[in-house]
């Protein structure tokens, strides 16, 4: 079996991020000038690509790293409070039990990822944890952790949840999961064509395996 090299997302693909990060959105809508997120209204972004998402908040695109800036700053007072996605944790462990690498690339910060492995004791599991802003896609931070770390394109797998994380991965020429759990809805994920689409982290060890219907 071959052992790879497995990338993660983290908001909203191990931690349960999606209302803390609703909650800190909204209460910096006035200041960058975007609508702020309802209910109904998270049910339209969770269907929308990461551009729409923008073209559809009215925010401007010169605003966004200040934005993302503050969110995480924002967001390190709540990270004693996040928990794991369900099922993360264990899948994570049968993984690396299994000798494959672990890695995280986030647009969140390095201490706020550090911290919420540190606290739910699921520091261990990683090999690296990169960070960077990107506005739309993460294929520079990919490329630059396959270049860094000297990794094969055939060794490594992206897993994220949201459709930024497909078409970066695809950009890298990398496998990419897409998972259906945080942001983006089933209906999104599918149009962007992942390699593979999956409900619940138990099914992430049968496809980085393969062990799928072909």
């Amino acid at each position: 079996m071959t052992k790879k090299v497995i990338i993660f997302d983290f908001d909203g693909t191990i931690a349960d991020t999606v209302d803390a990060l609703v909650n800190v959105a909204n209460r910096l809508a006035v200041e960058f000038g975007y609508i702020q997120i309802t209910p109904e209204e998270l049910a339209i972004l969770r269907n929308l690509t990461s551009r729409e998402i923008i073209s559809y908040s009215g925010i401007s695109v010169f605003k966004i790293p200040f934005l993302v800036k503050k969110v995480k700053s924002e967001l390190k007072d709540k990270i004693p409070e996040l928990k794991p996605i369900d099922g993360i944790n264990e899948a994570l462990m049968e993984l690396k039990n299994k000798t494959h690498r672990l890695g995280i690339i986030t647009s969140n910060s390095q201490e706020n990822v550090s911290e919420f492995l540190r606290i739910n004791q699921m520091d261990d599991l990683f090999e690296f944890v990169c960070s960077g802003v990107t506005i739309f896609g993460k294929t520079t931070i990919i490329n630059n952790v396959l270049r860094q770390k000297q990794l094969k394109l055939q060794e490594v797998i992206y897993v994220g949840d949201e459709t930024r994380d497909v078409e970066a991965s695809k950009k890298a020429n990398i496998k990419v999961v897409a998972v259906t759990w945080g942001f983006n809805s089933y209906d999104i994920l599918s149009r962007q064509k992942p390699d593979f689409l999956i409900n619940h982290p138990r099914e992430l060890l049968d496809v980085i395996e393969e062990r799928h219907d072909e």
